[in-house]
């Protein structure tokens, strides 16, 4: 077992997890360096090959910045991947790199979607300047950048924002511009097969097809890319639009990739495969299941909520128009009435290799009302270090019950230097349904059957005015073995119980406090809704400090969380609790405070 604490970015404590974990060696140092060097010959032997001159067709730039991150870009302030170095009057080549997840969103290049967000003078003189310092430095095949899947980001944005690299260029800097180009298209040509399955490869395929159809010379890339794609499409996305990483964020990045690369071929009058096409139309209604009240994504398996707009814009340009089926999508069931929205992971998490960054999180929710996230996930710690990516994906770090000392799921097994998620909670969502009263959904998970003889079970009841949400957790033994198993582990404790906790992660942005002497927890949103937390059955309420581990910032937020804890020493424990906006609380709010998304 492995203790870990959680710790807030002034040392102190915040709360306490253990996780089950075992580690199993593997030789990835050699395969490493073999890919490094298949990449390094490829990128070398590509630039034996007769450059493009200029654009047949560019399309249209698609991808959106943020306008508050480019004034930081040209300050010199560079925030990647959680980590902030300044480069004010230095390349941002030159600036020595604190991580190699900063490196590589360096090399990737989307932080020229942010510098012409701003569109001045000054953003493109800085987009300029570090993108011919990459050429002069790197544009002959050497460096981290030479991989399918950055090399395959990087010519999108090229591509994208050649109006803003191009102008006032001198003859020779442009053709030193579209010979690396060249390069780079031929190189991923050969070795977009050495992408990893799932979004690294379609990020290398949909660069591949961009530079073909763009590039003079280049059209006999674009129809072996299509038909690659084509089969990705089919054997990634299943039949109810997810992707085997259960990520929301990522099956967005995926579906965007895929709208891209479609508009790119019809442009240009070329065909667009069926499954191309069908796998647009099955991912689009499951994005919108995904997608809470205000816009933003169900942050789970290690996704964040994504750009604001970006959802919006994606799923517009997509043109599909369908909306979601009955059942679950992609392993989450959604609940939604009146202006709010609960979203719960309602399946067993990722295998194998796409659990590398999955959560032990199963039955966990998010609530948000209105514009307002209310309960959430604490989020991905991985822009934060190892320690905190590991926190993160366990199941106390998630709004759902947890027994102590054990994730649902267990962190095991390591794969291309990457913990995997083994002992996976076998989930179940077994009814659900909707009526006069509301929607509602039972679920079961059997991760502590092995250890405890326990069956997780939640039942989950949203008013059909959206004003209340009623829930009960239990934990129970049900068959003669796990009775026996249960009886087993009570012995082991000495009679002292299995010691459990629900756990409900608040937004930082939520003001929270105990009422009705310690019965109750009132919470205040910016909107000026007010939310009221009751609970009955054997459990001690307290409220306790969590965090909130937000993509783009500097460190974790502070934020809280509301804890119903107790000790099972029967075979059976259950658990009842409500959500429920004060009557007080008006039935719509005119709420129009906007926050800031990049503040550290």
């Amino acid at each position: 077992m492995l203790a870990e604490m959680i710790r807030s970015t002034d040392g102190q404590a915040i709360f306490r997890i253990k996780v089950g974990f075992s580690s199993v060696a593997q030789g990835d140092g050699i395969a490493a360096l073999q890919m490094r060097a298949l990449n390094r010959l490829e990128s070398w032997r590509s630039g034996l090959v007769h450059p493009a001159k200029g654009f047949v067709s560019q399309p249209e730039p698609r991808t959106i910045g943020l306008f508050a991150r480019g004034r930081q870009l040209i300050a010199g302030n560079v925030l990647l991947a959680g980590f902030l170095v300044e480069a004010k009057d230095a390349s941002l080549w030159d600036v020595p790199s604190p991580d190699p997840a900063f490196e590589a969103e360096a090399q990737g290049f989307a932080w020229l979607d942010d510098l012409a967000a701003v569109g001045s003078g000054a953003a493109r003189t800085r987009a300029q300047d570090w993108t011919w310092g990459w050429i002069a430095r790197y544009g002959r095949g050497r460096g981290p950048g030479w991989t399918p899947h950055l090399t395959g980001r990087r010519l999108i944005r090229w591509i994208n924002h050649a109006l803003l690299l191009l102008t006032a260029r001198k003859p020779e800097e442009s053709e030193a511009y579209f010979r690396c180009l060249s390069r780079q298209t031929v190189f991923l040509s050969r070795r977009w097969k050495a992408a990893d399955p799932g979004l690294p490869r379609f990020e290398a395929l949909a660069g591949l097809i961009y530079a073909g159809l763009a590039l003079t010379g280049m059209k006999a890339h674009v129809a072996p890319a299509v038909a690659a794609l084509a089969r990705e499409c089919a054997r990634e996305v299943d039949e109810q639009g997810g992707i085997p990483t259960r990520n929301p964020e990522e099956l967005l990045e995926v579906f965007t990739l895929l709208t891209w690369a479609a508009q790119a071929l019809s442009e240009t009058g070329q065909r667009v495969p069926p499954e191309h096409l069908a796998a647009i139309e099955r991912i689009a209604p499951t994005l919108r299941a995904l997608r809470h009240a205000d816009g933003g994504l169900a942050r789970f398996h290690g996704g964040g909520r994504g750009l604001e707009g970006r959802l919006d814009h994606a799923l517009a340009s997509s043109g599909v128009k369908s909306l979601p089926q009955a059942g679950l999508s992609m392993g989450y069931a959604r609940l939604a009435t009146g202006r709010t929205t609960v979203i719960v992971d309602a399946a067993s998490p990722p295998s194998g290799r796409a659990s590398w960054a999955a959560h032990a999180s199963t039955l966990a929710f998010e609530l948000t009302s209105g514009r307002r996230p209310l309960i959430v996930s604490c989020g991905s710690g991985a822009p934060f270090g190892p320690e905190w990516n590991r926190a993160g994906r366990a199941t106390p770090s998630h709004s759902t019950l947890a027994i102590e000392g054990y994730s649902s799921s267990r962190l095991g097994a390591r794969q291309a230097g990457r913990e995997l998620l083994v002992d996976l909670a076998d989930a179940d969502a077994e009814q659900r349904g909707s009526g006069s009263e509301g929607s509602h959904i039972h679920l079961a998970h059997e991760g502590w059957s092995a250890s405890h003889g326990l069956t997780h079970s939640r039942t989950l009841m949203l008013a059909a005015d959206g004003r209340r949400l009623a829930g009960e957790d239990a934990l129970i033994a049900q068959s003669p073995t796990a009775q026996a198993r249960f009886e087993a582990m009570l012995t082991r404790t000495a009679l002292n119980g299995v010691h459990f906790a629900i756990r409900f992660h608040l937004h930082p942005d939520v003001d929270a406090a105990l009422d009705l002497g310690g019965k109750a927890v009132s919470m205040a949103l910016k909107s000026s809704e007010i939310w009221v937390f009751r609970y009955d059955g054997a459990a001690d309420l307290t409220l306790e400090a969590s965090v909130y581990l937000e993509k783009g910032r500097l460190k974790p937020r502070a934020a809280k969380q509301i804890v119903l804890s107790g000790r099972m020493v029967a075979h059976q424990t259950r658990i009842g609790w409500t959500l429920a906006k004060a009557q007080d609380t008006p039935l719509a709010i005119r709420d129009l405070d906007r926050d800031d998304p990049t503040a550290p």
